[in-house]
C-alpha cells in the first residue's frame, strides 16, 4: 500500500498537467497594430497585423454597453466614420469566429 500511493500520486499529477497543457490556446495571430487619432473627431483608423481577417469580427460599443457597429469584412486598414457618434468613450473588440475576444481597447470621440 505504501508503494502504491506514490505511484498513484505521480499518475494523478501527470494527468492534471497534461490536461492543463492541452487546454491552452495558441497566441492570436491577429493584432491591432495601432489606432489613430485618439481622441478622434470625424473618423478613426485601425491597422491590423495579420495574414487573414476573414474569420474575425470588429465591434464597437458605447459607454453603456450598446453595440454601435459590427464589421465582419475587416481590411488591414479599417476606417470608421464617427459622424453619427456622440461625444464620449467607446470600447472596441476584435473577436474570432467563436466569439472569443482576441483584443480590445477604448477610444474617445470629441466634437
Amino acid at each position: 500500500m505504501k508503494r502504491l500511493l506514490p505511484i498513484l500520486s505521480i499518475i494523478l499529477l501527470t494527468a492534471i498537467t497534461g490536461s492543463a497543457q492541452a487546454s491552452r490556446t495558441p497566441s492570436p495571430t491577429v493584432k491591432i497594430v495601432r489606432f489613430y487619432p485618439n481622441p478622434a473627431t470625424s473618423f478613426i483608423n485601425f491597422e491590423f497585423q495579420t495574414p487573414s481577417l476573414s474569420n474575425y469580427s470588429f465591434k464597437v460599443y458605447n459607454f453603456i454597453g450598446k453595440k454601435v457597429v459590427e464589421i465582419n469584412n475587416i481590411t488591414p486598414r479599417t476606417v470608421i466614420n464617427l459622424s453619427d457618434y456622440f461625444r464620449g468613450v467607446y470600447i472596441f473588440q476584435l473577436t474570432d469566429r467563436n466569439g472569443q475576444i482576441v483584443e480590445s481597447g477604448k477610444f474617445q470621440v470629441v466634437k
